[in-house]
Order: C-alpha cells, then sequence, then structure tokens
C-alpha cells in the first residue's frame, strides 16, 4: 500500500526524491532542448530566405513576413507562459509547445503554398514564446543563488551550439535540397524533447504547486489587445517602405491606442487580482525596481540589434557580397562557436561580477562590431569580415547569460515567472521592431543608393547607435536595493 505522504508521481517532489541532487541539472537539460529547437526555428530561416523567395516568387516585403510572423506570434504568446504554467504545470506546457513546434516544422516543409508557411511558422512561434521563459524560470527557482552563473553558462552554451551550428549545415542544406529541407531540421530535436518531458520535467506548476485548472481565466482581452499592438505596430512599420503615409500613420496610431489600453487593463486588473478577480496578463509589479526596468530597457533595445542584425547579416552576405548560402552558412560557423565558449566563460563570472558590467561589456562590442562593418568591401579579405561577426558574438556572449540575472536577481519568488515572461516579451517585441525597421531602413537605402554596400552600411551604423543607447541603460541596471534573494523552487 502506499504511504499517504507519498507525493504525486510525476510531481517536483517525486522527480527530486527520484533523482536526488543531480535532478535540477537533468531539468535544465529537458527544457535547453526544447529550446534549441524553438531558437533554431526563429534564425535558421534566414538561410533559406532568398531560395523561398525564389520559389514562391515573393517580393522582399512578402518574404520579411516569413521572419515577422514568426516573431509576432512567438513575442505575443510569451506573456502566456505564467498562467499557462500555473493552469497546466509545466509538463503539458512544455510538451504540447514541443509538439505543435514539431507539427509546424513538418507543416512548413510540406506546404506548396506560401499561406501554408506563413500558418507553419506562427503555429512555430506560438510554441517558442511560450517555451523561452521557462529556462529563466527554473534557473532563478531551482538553483542557489551561487549556482546560477553556471547554470545560465551550460544552458546557453547549448543553447547556441544549434543556431551556431544550424546556419552552416541549413546552407548545405538549402544548395543540396532547398529551403523545405530548413523546416525539417527541428524535428529531432522535439521528438528527444518529448520524451526528455516525460521523464524529467514535473507536471506540477511554478513552485512545486499542483496545477490549478479551476483558478483564475487567462486575460483574454488583454491578449487581443497586446496582439493588436505588436501587429500593428510591426504592419506600420512596414509601410514605411514606401515613407510615411496615411496607412503608416494610422497603423502606428492604432498600436499606440492598443498598447494605452493594454497598460491601462493590466493596471485596473492588477488591482483587483487581491480581491480575488482576473490575474493581469504583465503584473506590473516587476517593474517596482531600477534593476529590472532598466534591464527592460536594455533588453528591448539589445533584441532589436540583434534579431535585426540577425535578419541583416546572411542578407548582406548574399546579397551585397554575392556568397552562396552554403558559403555563408560556413563562414558563420566559427563565430558560433566562439560564442558558445564566451557564453561558458562569462556564466561563471556572473557569479562573481556585477552582471550589468558584463551586460554593458557585451554591448560595446557589439556596437563595436557593427560599426566595423563598414570597413567590408569586395577587396577585403574574408578573414577581416568574419574577425567583426566573431567580435559581435564575443558581445553576445557577455549579455546572454548576464542580462535575466542582472534584472531578475531579487525579485520575489511569486513574481519571477511574470518577471521572466516579461522581459522575454520586451527582448521578442525589440526583436521583431529590429527585423522590420532593417526591412524599412533597406529599403530605403537602397532606394538612394541601389543594392549596394553603402545601403547596407547605413543600416549597420544603425544597429551600432542602437547599442550604444543599450549601453546607457546597461549602466543605470546597478541599484542600491537590498539584494532580497528570489524564493527557491
Amino acid at each position: 500500500m502506499t504511504p499517504p505522504d507519498t507525493a504525486p508521481r510525476g510531481s517536483l517532489a517525486d522527480l527530486q526524491a527520484r533523482f536526488g541532487r543531480r535532478y535540477r541539472w537533468l531539468l535544465l537539460l529537458a527544457v535547453m532542448v526544447g529550446t534549441m529547437a524553438s531558437i533554431m526555428s526563429s534564425t535558421i530561416v534566414n538561410v533559406a530566405i532568398p531560395d523561398l523567395s525564389g520559389h514562391f516568387a515573393l517580393g522582399q516585403e512578402r518574404a520579411q513576413w516569413v521572419t515577422s510572423s514568426f516573431m509576432v506570434a512567438m513575442t505575443v504568446s510569451m506573456l502566456t507562459t505564467p498562467w499557462l504554467l500555473l493552469r497546466y504545470g509545466y509538463r503539458r506546457v512544455y510538451g504540447g509547445c514541443m509538439l505543435l513546434l514539431l507539427v509546424g516544422g513538418v507543416a512548413g516543409g510540406l506546404a506548396n503554398d506560401f499561406n501554408l508557411v506563413l500558418a507553419a511558422r506562427l503555429a512555430e512561434g506560438l510554441a517558442a514564446g511560450i517555451v523561452q521563459p521557462i529556462p529563466a524560470i527554473i534557473i532563478l527557482r531551482a538553483f542557489e543563488p551561487h549556482e546560477q552563473g553556471r547554470a545560465s553558462a551550460v544552458f546557453g552554451t547549448g543553447v547556441v551550439l544549434a543556431p551556431a551550428i544550424g546556419p552552416s549545415i541549413g546552407g548545405v542544406l538549402v544548395d543540396l535540397w532547398g529551403w523545405r529541407s530548413i523546416f525539417y531540421m527541428v524535428v529531432p530535436f522535439c521528438l528527444a524533447a518529448l520524451w526528455l518531458a516525460r521523464r524529467y520535467v514535473p507536471v506540477t506548476g511554478p513552485g512545486g504547486l499542483a496545477a490549478d485548472r479551476d483558478g483564475a481565466g487567462l486575460d483574454w482581452w488583454g491578449l487581443a489587445l497586446v496582439t493588436v499592438a505588436t501587429v500593428a505596430l510591426l504592419a506600420g512599420l512596414v509601410a514605411l517602405r514606401s515613407g510615411l503615409s496615411q496607412q503608416s500613420a494610422l497603423l502606428l496610431a492604432a498600436a499606440a491606442v492598443a498598447t494605452l489600453g493594454f497598460v491601462l487593463l493590466q493596471r485596473h486588473l492588477l488591482r483587483g487580482a487581491s480581491g480575488g478577480g482576473r490575474q493581469p496578463l504583465l503584473d506590473g509589479r516587476v517593474f517596482a525596481r531600477q534593476r529590472y526596468r532598466m534591464g527592460s530597457v536594455v533588453a528591448f533595445i539589445y533584441g532589436a540589434a540583434l534579431f535585426g542584425s540577425t535578419y541583416l547579416v546572411p542578407v548582406y552576405l548574399q546579397m551585397g557580397l554575392k556568397l552562396s548560402a552554403a558559403y555563408v552558412g560556413t563562414l558563420l560557423l566559427p563565430a558560433g562557436l566562439v560564442l558558445a565558449a564566451t557564453i561558458a566563460l562569462v556564466g561563471r563570472l556572473a557569479d562573481r561580477q556585477p552582471p550589468h558590467r558584463l551586460v554593458a561589456a557585451g554591448l560595446f562590442m557589439l556596437a563595436l562590431s557593427f560599426a566595423a562593418m563598414v570597413t567590408v568591401g569586395y577587396q577585403t579579405p574574408m578573414g577581416w569580415l568574419l574577425a567583426w561577426v566573431v567580435l559581435g558574438r564575443i558581445g553576445l556572449g557577455f549579455i546572454l547569460p548576464s542580462l535575466n540575472l542582472g534584472a531578475m536577481r531579487g525579485l520575489p519568488g511569486a513574481l519571477i515567472p511574470q518577471g521572466a515572461s516579461a522581459i522575454n516579451f520586451l527582448r521578442m517585441l525589440g526583436g521583431a521592431a529590429g527585423v522590420a525597421l532593417c526591412g524599412v531602413a533597406l529599403e530605403w537605402r537602397f532606394a538612394v543608393h541601389g543594392p549596394t554596400l553603402t545601403a547596407f552600411n547605413e543600416v549597420f551604423v544603425g544597429l551600432a547607435a542602437l547599442c550604444a543607447l543599450a549601453l546607457i541603460a546597461a549602466l543605470r541596471m546597478r541599484e542600491a536595493d537590498s539584494s532580497t534573494t528570489a524564493a527557491k523552487e
């Protein structure tokens, strides 16, 4: 007969008892594999955009929505993660996302219509967005403060290896079998993640509590408003390609109105939540600390620069420098490996050094790498181009394991899921805007200079300026708040 105090099978307490002290690392491995799949699906498609555009006879504007549709879905769905975890628990949420990502990858590869490709990208984006905040929640709640930097390093190293190697493999696959092969790359990762989820991811929610299927409902009005705001913002930015027009002005105004409505609704729901009302989609209490506010500013600008450059660099190398997709992937591989090595080193430093200093150093190197791209020409040895790309990846390696730790340390345990969700949302919103702005800026500069290196160089300078702005915010992440340790999982 089962003792009455035995923890339910699959709960956090059951898995901790079964696997002991190593369990937290096994859990981190499980969510790392799924996050690798989601990040790979978000970035690797950029290598296939020229081939995809040729297959469906797309213009630059429609081709950009292959990336932008994913970014919109991923950005909006991030805000639902805390509610989903409380409602259904880690295992159902994580496993469901991996299944959706798997279906999206297979459907995208089989699609014979561009609208079906976009639908597959939307499905992948929804899954990727919900998954993205989960690792940060686990690191901050399952690991001791002196282990969090090392856990971030292990997680970050594993996560960046997939997109580091992915473009190289993806470039070869595109040259051999076309753009469809890119979608299928997530399949083995999703299958592995589903198996790991069954074994190591608890059925319980944050804090080890049982999932509350009868809890507060989802803030559908807030989700609708933030979706309208995000779509209107990106559509308005895309409409700016032909200059400021009535259409672009109306879309950007709609984005502003929807954003204001969302903020007011969240404040209203937060006041009523203490009385048992519906929970807000975004808990504004996380912004009470200066460290978190400044970290959020850094996350938004950093996301714009990072994802904007992720879109821009492959297009620059193929359209500007006339390099093949396979060569581009091979060229980017060493930079990706350097990024993984940097994260492994900096993650350990984050346990001993103030995270805001590491973030600031990374932003400085990232800005310098963008600015240095203007020195590259058709006769420039590829070694110099590789050096600037590697410098930027070293900068990313300083930022990635440090930003979340620097911004969220000191948040109460109950607010960690909200904090992770919000900062990831702002980073991805910045990323979606960055992709759109890079496309707009490139179109404007093409109109002036034609498809020349000069047009690309001016956009790179803009990205360098963005990083410089984020550097100012990073230096203000240090605050006098008491460093209250977040509650443990």
